[in-house]
């Protein structure tokens, strides 16, 4: 082995292990590490102390398109376009750090997972690379929101300006209320 692939499988496993650290599942380990399924697999059950879930990745653009998660995406994707655009981020290292930045600005409640996952994050990146999903302002607030590419966005509106009618009505904001009131 040459010192420069020593130094590169280094830099692989750095970077599985911070992928891991912030979620990340095999599928998407495979696209952007290039160790072994094995080695993956080994590095992260040390890490997680459990074997990978498994399962199919998201493939479908309408998860990002509901009220709450497209608040969520389109938070996220707008960080991730500003570093790109602005600070020269590339690749799966933009995709980290916009991550990084997300879960600061939208750090889940304890005990709880992030409502984008970095899964999500990267899937949502790939579907914008794709042409499937791009960004529409909001007619009301000129904020930028994520919108299914094929759509007619002329005069959209935003999920915080044109609240669905059920928003913040869920099982667990009902819970969390009557834990409150107790």
């Amino acid at each position: 082995m040459t010192k420069k692939s020593v130094v590169s499988e280094a830099q692989e496993i750095q970077l599985a292990i911070e992928l891991i650290q912030l979620g990340a599942r095999l599928q998407l380990l495979e696209s952007e590490v290039s160790l072994s399924r094995e080695r993956l697999i080994k590095l992260y059950k040390e890490l997680k102390g459990m074997s990978p879930p498994k399962g199919m990745l998201p493939f479908s653009t309408d998860w990002f398109l509901t009220w709450q998660p497209n608040i969520h995406a389109s938070l996220y994707i707008n960080i991730y376009k500003f570093l790109v655009e602005y600070a020269g981020a590339t690749g799966i290292e933009a995709v980290m750090k916009a991550y990084k930045l997300y879960l600061e600005q939208m750090p889940p409640a304890a005990g709880e997972e992030p409502l984008l996952s970095l899964t999500r994050a990267w899937t949502l990146v790939r579907f914008f690379q794709g042409n499937m999903l791009q960004l529409a302002p909001c007619s009301k607030c000129q904020g930028k929101y994520v919108v299914n590419a094929l759509d007619l966005n002329n005069d959209y509106q935003c999920g915080l300006c044109h609240m669905p009618s059920r928003a913040g009505k869920t099982r667990k904001a009902k819970d969390a209320a009557a834990l409150a009131a107790a």
